[in-house]
């Protein structure tokens, strides 16, 4: 049985990560890091095509809380 130090280098947690516990099917228990670095979403959302001005930002915002 590997001990903690390997578990937690083996799914890439340091000190303060936490952790979430998905109950499986077979009643087992699967244990998966719950939180990342910001640096692990970097490449996620791809640049605009076009830099976006505030005002576009505060319209989309307006249309988005309004539906219009």
């Amino acid at each position: 049985m590997p001990c903690p130090a390997k578990v937690r280098a083996d799914m890439g947690l340091s000190a303060g990560d936490r952790v979430d516990f998905i109950r499986m099917e077979d009643g087992h228990y699967a244990v998966v890091p719950a939180s990342h670095s910001i640096k692990s979403l970097k490449g996620i959302v791809p640049r605009p095509d076009r830099p976006v001005s505030l005002e576009d930002m505060q319209k989309a915002i307006s249309v988005g809380f309004t539906g219009e």
